[in-house]
This record gives C-alpha cells, structure tokens and sequence, in this order.
C-alpha cells in the first residue's frame, strides 16, 4: 500500500457517477492528490437496503456505474481498495431466493444462519442477551419459504441482510469467488466488512470471539496468495483494536476522529497524546467515512466485569456527543439515534465539517493531525469537499447516515472545489504526499496539556506540527535540502 492519501468514494456520488467519470475527476481537479481510491460497492445493486451494502450479486458491477474492464482500467492508475462484504448477503440474492424456493433441498441451505443452527438446543434469554448488538433488538428475522414453513435467519443489520455461515462450504466458496473476482479486476487492497460479527457460537456474545480471529487469518491468507492486502473494519474498545492490529495487515484508527474533535472541544491534548502513544501503527487513519462518527471506539467496555476504562471519561463522552449536536445546529440530532432509522447505537450521524461547526481552522487542524500520524490516511469524498449535512437527502430517506451520503452534481462540486478551505486541504494532501520526512521517524514530543507537538525526520528532510488546542496558534514547518525552512499556517 502507497503511503499516500487514498480518497473514500461512491462511484455514483460524484459528477458524472461512472468509472469513466470518476477517472476523469482524477485526472483532472483531483489530480495528484490520491495514491488510492477506497470505492465503496458499486456490485449490483447499489441502492437496495443499505447504500450498497447489501448487493444481489457481489460478483457483478451495477452497469449504470460501468463494468469490470472499468474496474481494472481504474486500478491501472491508482491502487483500489473495495469492500468484501463479508457477513452477509442480500434477501434478494439468487442463493437466499433459491433457499426460499427449495428449502433443505437447496445447496445454499447451510449458507444461511437460523437461529436453530446457532442454538440447537435453544436459546435462553441470557444467551440472546449476550449477543452484542450494534443496532437495538433482537438479530433474527422470520421468512417463510415457498413450502410454508418458518424460520428465523439471523440478521444482524436488516432484515434485508441475511447472515451467512462463513465456514459452511457454499458461504467460504461465496467469499473465495468474491476475492478471486476482485483479484482479477486488478483490485490490490479489500476491506472486510463488518468481520467482527462474522462467526456466532452459542454462549457468547458472537463477536470478535477467537475463531473470528482464525477466520479473518484463514480469509486474509486467500486474499494474501492473490495479491491482496486486508483491512479489517471493526468498531470496538481501544484495546482490542490494539489486539486486533497484532494479528491482521491493517486496521482503521477508529478512536482518532472522536479523539480529535474531544480536543478541539475541550482544548486539551491529554486522551489524544495517551492514544498516539499506544495507537498500533499499521492503521489507516481516517477521521469521515460513510458511517457516522463512532463513539465505542474511546468510550468503556461494559461487557467485561470489572468494566475496562475507554479513553475519556464518561462523563466527557456525553459532553462531546452533546457539542456535536450543538456545533451542528442540531442537526446531528435529528439524524441520530431513535431520530433516524438503520440507527447504530454507537454513532453519532453527521459531517466532520458540521460537527467541528464549518470552523475551517479546527477543520484543517484536524486534517493536518491525520496526515501526521503513522499509518495511510484515507479522506471520504465528502469531508474532501467540506460537505455540510444533508437535511434534504435525511428528509427524504429518515436513513441516519444519508446526513454524510450527498450526491455533488458539477455545479456543487465546482462550488465546493472553489472553498478556500478546500483548496487549503488539496495543498495539505499534497504536502503529505510528496514531503520525503513522512517516509523517515515519527516521534511525539513532550508537551502542555493544551498543545501538540508531532514531527518527522529522515536523513534529509524534517517537517513538525505544532498546535494549542485553546488558542488554535499553529504551523507546519518544513526543512529540506538545499531549501529555505517553510512555515505553513492554514484556515486564515
């Protein structure tokens, strides 16, 4: 993987909505910015239950985006990373019809979870109460099949995703057809989704269990032998993000966009410093994606006894996702929790933009910690273009996470690419591409509570952030070669 920014993008969302037109966006006004390109699914369809999350057929690309050939075209100039969507498939998929229709009889019987292949012997109210639950309720959904009977699938999102057995032999060939396909497009890097929830076993809690850890080893080792890394998409407690880093290729720093937006609210660098200081470092950093801000990430875990303390207190948890609300107008609010539905309990739905209150300087403050921090740092299309919420998209849809999922026709994305904190980002992007330090040593400096001192050095290069949380004083500096120092201010 390049050590460069990637860019996190619908295909569709952007001008033109096509391959074609996302590389010409890349050769044009995005040119030089992206090493890589995370594209969220594009596999047919992409606007079923869950924005693509839930494809039909995972093996083949929606034609109104493009085909395979498109694909591979793309992973000619950047390197792409693209989602295996690991724990489930779509309730309109040829294999879940095809069970629906012909029940025991169908091959893809054992693809799918019951609640009675987990539970042979049932479930107690203790053992449906240990499942771990990203979304209120019970992960079960009754179906009836064409013969008459019943069954309760488990669903851990929707009703509309249905569970897979990962290690029955037509889920592992599902995903193995998966990898292969993607590997002959030319796709180098993939992202499990949601692998954490991947193996259930009775008595747990179904999530990140010790054979979720053999599974992920099994899948990367395939994905390995085609030439693929793996990142692993896994919201949980600190330190089992720590656990996790020690056993994969690639993790997402989680805790960072809430760390950082607690340290411009609370003008202190105290839990972030902590954080960097133990932060695994084969991470790719991001502080937006298509999900909404996660707060598990630095928060306690209570499934444990005694509970593991998270990175803040509690009590500054509550605060922090109260001046997100505040700093957005209390739009946020509306978009998450019980206000919206596919709620996620451990979210907060709203741009980084909006929740850092349109300030520019926070903005690129915020950016520029990212950029400095070791690990790939990824930027979602819309905190690339300072997107403000969507109400209108909320409005229509009621889906949460629609807040930070706008469509940019070419009016609005020329609109957007003329904000001055925009350009000021493409000048930071590029600084974190090019400047030969971020390939040297990375080092935390000792500091005040209030500020942040991150710096990088190699042979010939040097470059260091400083900044104070309270007054937002900042500046990169920049030594090279046979050049004079460079100080670089931003959001004036």
């Amino acid at each position: 993987m390049k050590n460069q920014v990637q860019l996190i993008t619908y295909v569709d969302r952007l001008p033109g909505g096509t391959f074609t037109a996302l590389q010409a966006l890349l050769k044009g006004p995005l040119q030089g910015l992206f090493g890589g390109v995370h594209l969220l699914p594009f596999f047919d369809r992409i606007d079923g239950a869950d924005a693509g999350f839930d494809p039909i057929d995972h093996l083949r690309v929606d034609p109104r985006l493009g085909s395979w050939e498109d694909v591979a075209e793309l992973g000619r100039k950047v390197d792409l990373m693209v989602d295996v969507i690991v724990n489930h498939v779509s309730s309109h998929s040829p294999q879940f019809s095809d069970y629906l229709a012909h029940g025991a009889e169908s091959p893809y019987a054992g693809m799918f979870l019951t609640l009675r292949s987990v539970f042979p012997h049932g479930a107690t109210e203790r053992n449906l109460l240990d499942i771990y639950r990203p979304r209120p309720g019970l992960p079960f959904t009754s179906f009836t099949l064409h013969s008459g009977e019943r069954r309760l699938l488990w669903t851990t999102f929707t009703g509309e995703q249905i569970d897979i057995d990962v290690h029955h032999p037509a889920g592992r060939q599902y995903l193995s057809d998966i990898l292969a396909t993607l590997s002959r497009s030319g796709v180098r890097m993939v992202r499990l989704d949601a692998v954490g929830y991947a193996v259930k076993k009775a008595g747990t809690s179904c999530f990140m269990l010790p054979e979720t850890f053999d599974f992920i080893a099994e899948l990367s080792a395939e994905a390995t032998s085609l030439g693929i890394e793996v990142l692993v998409e896994i919201h949980s407690h600190h330190r089992t993000q720590i656990k996790v880093a020690g056993r994969v290729g690639w993790v997402y720093d989680f805790a960072l966009p809430p760390l950082l937006l607690h340290a411009l609210a609370f003008g202190t660098a105290v839990p972030l410093k902590r954080w960097i200081a133990m932060r695994p470092t084969n991470a790719i950093t991001v502080l937006d994606t298509h999900d909404g801000i996660g707060i598990i990430d630095i928060g306690a875990d209570r499934s444990v006894t005694p509970a593991r303390p998270g990175l803040v207190p509690d009590d500054e948890l509550d605060q922090l996702v109260e001046h997100i609300h505040q700093a957005s107008g209390g739009q946020s609010r509306l978009a998450t929790g019980a206000a919206a539905s596919n709620l996620d309990l451990y979210q907060v739905n709203c741009t980084y933009y909006d929740a850092l209150g349109r300030k520019d300087v926070d903005y690129l403050i915020a950016r520029a910690v990212q950029f400095f921090l070791p690990g790939v740092p990824q930027v979602y299309y819309v905190g690339l273009l300072a997107g403000e919420n969507d109400m209108v998209l909320l409005g229509r849809t009621g889906v949460g996470r629609d807040i930070n999922r706008q469509r940019f026709d070419a009016a609005a994305f020329d609109t957007a690419l003329a904000k001055p904190v925009v350009r000021q980002l493409f000048d930071l992007i590029r600084l974190r591409n090019t400047h030969p330090a971020f390939a040297g040593t990375f080092k935390l400096h000792e500091t005040g509570d209030n500020a942040l001192h991150l710096s990088w050095s190699s042979k010939d290069a040097q470059i260091e952030l400083v900044v104070d949380l309270r007054t937002r004083a900042h500046g990169i500096r920049s030594r090279l070669p046979g050049a004079e120092e460079q100080l670089i201010r931003f959001g004036a």
